[in-house]
C-alpha cells in the first residue's frame, strides 16, 4: 500500500487514537477520558397513540396527504405483493392506493425553482409540466395550491393583507400558477414513510426508524429514493449533483421526527467531491486502498454480502459506519437490483445496530454525472452522540469517545444478535465470517 499523506490512524502509549480522514482531512481525536463526563439525557413527552393521532401526528403522517405538497410519485404494494410506482398523483388519486413511500417537493426548499429559473433560464420538463396542469385542473388541486402558498408566504414573513391580496379572484389563478411551479418542478424532494408509530404503538415514543423497517421494505425504501435521484437528474440538464441524506431525531437535524430521506439537487459538486476527484485522479484505486482495505488490516469490518460490505468509519466527526457498493457501476440508478438491494441490507443492519432512539445522519455519495473518474456508491451513518465541545473551533480538531475498534465490536454485538432474532435480511455475513479480500470493490476499472 502507498502511504497515505498522513496516518488514518495512530494509537498513543495512554490509548488516545489520533484519526486523519484520508480523503477529507478532518482530524479527530478518541480520548477515553472523556467518555466518563456526564452527558445530558434527551426527554421527549410521552402520550398515548389513538385512532385520533396515530397517522396525523405530524404533517408528514398519512392522515394529513394535504398537509404536504403533491405527490410526484408513490410506491404503492399490489394485490400480488409486487411493488409498483405510481407518478403524478392528483387529489381525485390520493384516497384510492396506500402508499408504502410518497414522493413530495419539500416546501421549504433549498434551492428554489426561482433559482433554477432566474440563474440558469431552466424551466420545468414536461412531465412536472403535465403533473402541474393535471392537478390544477381540479379544484381540489388549486385549492391545496393555494394553502400551501399561503403557509410558504406567511412563513417568509408576508402579512395577512399581502397575501390576501395574492388570493382574489382576479389574481389567485396567476399566482398558483406562478408560484406553485415549485412544487412540480423544483430540486429539492422528500421521501416519507407511510408509518409514523410502529405498528400496535401505544406510546408516543414507539415511532418508525430504518432500523424498525422490515428489511424487504428497507429496500423498497432505498430502490425508491434511488429513483427520485434518477429523476431529479433527468428533470434538469444544470443540476451536476444529487445529494441524498436522512436526518433521524432532532439532535441530528431533523425538523419533522417522521422517517424520511431528502435529495437535493444543486450546481455544484460540492467541496468534499471537488477534493475526492482530484485525489482519486491521482489514485484511482483510493477507495479499496484508504477505505475498505485499510479497514479490513485494522480489523473493522463488520459485516458484508455478495455485493456490498461495512466497517467502523474513521477520520469522523462522529462516530461512523461506512457502507460501500461493491459494484462495477457507480451510478446507483444503474446498478442491479441485486447490488442495490445489497447495499440496501448493510444500510439497514447500520440502522438495526443504531436503534430507533439513536439520532443519525445518513449521507449518501457517488459519482457526480460529469466526472469522468470512478468514484463507488457509499453511504455513511453517522451517530449524532454528542457534542461539540468547543475545543474544535480554533483547532479544527474534533473529539469522540468511542473509537472504530469500539464501535465495531458495539456493531457487531448488536447484528449478531439481530440476526438470531431474525430482523436482518439473508446473506450478511457477519464477523468472523466476513472473508477480507483486498481490492473488493470493482468500481476500478483496472482491477475487474
Amino acid at each position: 500500500m502507498s502511504p497515505a499523506p498522513v496516518p488514518p490512524l495512530t494509537t498513543l502509549p495512554d490509548g488516545t487514537i489520533k484519526q486523519v480522514n484520508p480523503f477529507s482531512g478532518t482530524e479527530v481525536w478518541t480520548v477515553s477520558s472523556r467518555a466518563h463526563r456526564p452527558v445530558a439525557e434527551r426527554h421527549t413527552e410521552v402520550f398515548g397513540i389513538t385512532g385520533d393521532n396515530r397517522d396525523t401526528q405530524t404533517d408528514f403522517g398519512i392522515g394529513n396527504l394535504l398537509k404536504t405538497t403533491p405527490e410526484k410519485a408513490r410506491m404503492v404494494i399490489d394485490d400480488n405483493g409486487e411493488p409498483r410506482i405510481l407518478r403524478g398523483m392528483k387529489v381525485s388519486e390520493l384516497d384510492e392506493t396506500v402508499p408504502l413511500f410518497r414522493r413530495v417537493a419539500n416546501l421549504y426548499e433549498i434551492l428554489s425553482y426561482n433559482y433554477w429559473s432566474v440563474n440558469y433560464g431552466h424551466r420545468m420538463d414536461a412531465t412536472a409540466a403535465r403533473h402541474m396542469a393535471e392537478y390544477l385542473s381540479e379544484r381540489a388541486g388549486e385549492d391545496h395550491i393555494e394553502q400551501l402558498l399561503r403557509k410558504k408566504l406567511a412563513s417568509a414573513g408576508r402579512s395577512a393583507e399581502e397575501i390576501d391580496a395574492m388570493f382574489t379572484p382576479e389574481t389567485a389563478l396567476q399566482t398558483i400558477h406562478e408560484l406553485g411551479s415549485a412544487f412540480f418542478g423544483g430540486g429539492h424532494d422528500i421521501i416519507l414513510a407511510r408509518d409514523h408509530y410502529l405498528p400496535g404503538a401505544t406510546r408516543s415514543d414507539q415511532i418508525v426508524s430504518s432500523g424498525e423497517l422490515s428489511w424487504s421494505d428497507h429496500r423498497l425504501y432505498i430502490a425508491f429514493t434511488v429513483d427520485a435521484m434518477d429523476r431529479l437528474y433527468r428533470a434538469n440538464p444544470y443540476v451536476r449533483y444529487v445529494a441524498a441524506f436522512q436526518n433521524w431525531l432532532e439532535p441530528a437535524g431533523a425538523s419533522i421526527e417522521h422517517l424520511h430521506k431528502q435529495l437535493v439537487a444543486i450546481d455544484e459538486h460540492g467541496l468534499q467531491n471537488e477534493t475526492e476527484i482530484a485525489q482519486v485522479r491521482s489514485n484511482p484505486n483510493m477507495y479499496n486502498q484508504w477505505a475498505v482495505d485499510y479497514a479490513g488490516h485494522n480489523n473493522l469490518i463488520f459485516a458484508e454480502n455478495d455485493h456490498a460490505i461495512a466497517f467502523a468509519g474513521f477520520g469522523h466527526r462522529w462516530p461512523t459506519l461506512e457502507v460501500f457498493s461493491r459494484s462495477g457501476t457507480t451510478e446507483p440508478w444503474l446498478i442491479s437490483d441485486e447490488e442495490r438491494d445489497a447495499v440496501a441490507d448493510l444500510v439497514h443492519a447500520c440502522h438495526v445496530a443504531a436503534g430507533p432512539q439513536m439520532p443519525t445522519n445518513e449521507e449518501w455519495l457517488h459519482r457526480p454525472l460529469d466526472v469522468d473518474v470512478p468514484m463507488p456508491w457509499r453511504i455513511m451513518i453517522k451517530w449524532r452522540d454528542s457534542t461539540m465541545a468547543g475545543f474544535e473551533g480554533g483547532t479544527k480538531i474534533f473529539i469522540n469517545t468511542l473509537s472504530p475498534a469500539n464501535l465495531k465490536r458495539k456493531v457487531l454485538a448488536r447484528l449478531l444478535d439481530a440476526q438470531e432474532e431474525g430482523r436482518l435480511a439473508p446473506g450478511i455475513r457477519l464477523g468472523n465470517e466476513v472473508e477480507f479480500r483486498r481490492n473488493s470493490l470493482r468500481y476500478n476499472p483496472t482491477i475487474k
